[in-house]
């Protein structure tokens, strides 16, 4: 963490926030869940830009219920919601360089990042 403080507004801390949440939280699971639907044969999300539309849209969603839910009810939102994303003394990077050293969210990583690398070879096998 560098040591100035760092001067933002309010707004660029929220939008900072919400970013983040929608980019690590939100958008790896609902890439997953699309992939798992194509895996189970729904052809509902799949086409032209049907399975982007989905992933975006319902990342948003997902971000924007968990930051305002999230600082409202931290105990019920505590796996959806990372407060250090809305820390303003943080610069954008100290707050993805505190998120990562965390073991919760070095596991979340791990596993999606297997979770991803699975689909990816069952999706190649099928032909």
């Amino acid at each position: 963490m560098t040591a100035a403080v760092i001067r933002k507004s309010r707004l660029q801390n929220l939008v900072e926030g919400f970013a983040l949440t929608a980019i690590f939280q939100s958008f790896p699971s609902f890439a997953a869940a699309s992939l798992l639907l194509k895996l189970a044969g729904n052809h509902d999300l799949v086409g032209d830009p049907g399975v982007a539309i989905f992933v975006i849209s319902a990342s948003l969603c997902h971000a924007a219920l968990a930051s305002t839910l999230g600082a409202k009810f931290p105990s019920l939102c505590k796996t959806v919601y990372e407060p250090i994303f809305f820390d303003g003394r943080l610069s954008l990077s100290d707050k993805i360089t505190e998120w990562r050293t965390q073991p919760v969210a070095s596991l979340q990583l791990v596993t999606i990042v297997m979770m991803m690398s699975v689909l990816a070879v069952v999706f190649a096998s099928m032909g």
